[in-house]
Order: C-alpha cells, then structure tokens, then sequence
C-alpha cells in the first residue's frame, strides 16, 4: 500500500510539472499572438491566440484536478471543454465582423509567429505526449494540444498564401476552420466526460 501511495503522488507531481509548464507556454504565446495579430489585422493569428487561451484554461483547470477525486477530474474536463466551445464561438465571430468590415492582413508577421507558435506547440504536445491515455483531464490537455499543431501548421499557410494571392481571404478562411476546430475539440471533450461520468455512476 504505501508503494501505491508513493507511485500516485509521484504520476501527480509529474502531470504537475507538465501542466504548469503547458500554462505558461500557451499563457506566453496567448498575449504575444494577439498582440501582434491586432497588429497584423490577421483573423488567423487572433483566433489562433484565443486557442492559446483555451489551452491555458484547460491546462489551469487541470492543474487544479490533479490528485482530486475522479469525479473532480471529469467536472474540470467539462468545465474545459464548455470554455473552448465559448472561445471557438467568439472566433467564429471575429471572422464574420472581419469579412464584413474589411482587414488588410500582414503575411510576415502571419508566417513568422505561425512558425514560433508551431514550435511553442511541438514542445507542448512531445510535454503532454506521456500523458494522452491517461485520465480524462489529462486526454483533453493532449487533444487541446495536438489541435493547436494542426491550426499552427494552418496558420503558416494561410500567411503564405496571403503573401502569394494578395488577399486576405486565406487568414479568414483559416481562421473560421480553427475556430471550428476549437469548437470541435470542446464538444469532443464534452461527450469524452459524459462517456466517464457514466462509468462512475
């Protein structure tokens, strides 16, 4: 018994330290992403640094279940995931006031932090990784993860063919597909918690 107690606590301290590291990446990326994606006018940038956002809720959220009961950890991943449903929405929004308004996007500054919030991401999810089969606040951090690479990769791409097309329809198309990718991400979360709060009950 006092292996098994020793093992938790050493699985807890270590989801810890991953979380905490997760936060202040995507805490970091979250204000340096919007900031320059005001700058930029780039929907892209703006909706990929509310993703940080989420992602830093999320990781918060879970850093606060961990060593609490399973039905703590299944109520944080709701939380979670109802968040990132709320910020996709937002995105979706943006893009919609940009398109009517107008926005001028800047594809070098679009391209250059698609490429540093990919590397920022990388780091997170090679983090997080060890820890994808593991309880259900733990999978949402590694699915929050894995989304943000595929947006990334999105994003450096939307800013390459600004450059190219000279238009700003690339950031805009890309920045309502990683608003949808936020939203399905927070729905699969979602049933991912209901699926578990049923096999507690």
């Amino acid at each position: 018994m006092p292996n098994c107690d020793c093992e938790v606590k050493i699985k807890n301290r270590d989801e810890s330290r991953t979380l905490i590291i997760l936060l202040g990446i995507n805490v970091f990326m979250f204000f340096v992403e919007l900031t320059l994606g005001i700058l930029s006018e780039s929907t892209a940038l703006i909706a990929d640094s509310l993703d940080m956002l989420a992602d830093a809720t999320v990781y918060g959220i879970g850093l606060y279940a961990v060593g609490r009961s399973a039905l703590a950890k299944i109520n944080a991943a709701s939380i979670s995931g109802v968040f990132q449903i709320i910020l996709g929405v937002s995105v979706t929004l943006d893009v919609v006031r940009r398109l009517i308004w107008g926005s001028e996007p800047e594809s070098s500054l679009i391209i250059a932090i698609g490429i540093l919030a990919l590397i920022a991401n990388t780091i997170c999810l090679l983090l997080i990784s060890k820890h994808k089969e593991g309880e259900v606040h733990m999978r949402a951090s590694w699915i929050f993860s894995k989304n943000d690479v595929i947006a990334n990769i999105g994003i450096i791409i939307s800013g390459v063919l600004v450059y190219l097309l000279d238009s700003r329809f690339p950031d805009l198309i890309i920045g309502m597909l990683i608003s949808i990718i936020i939203i399905r991400g927070g729905i699969y979360i979602l049933k991912d918690a209901h699926h578990e709060k049923q096999l507690q009950s």
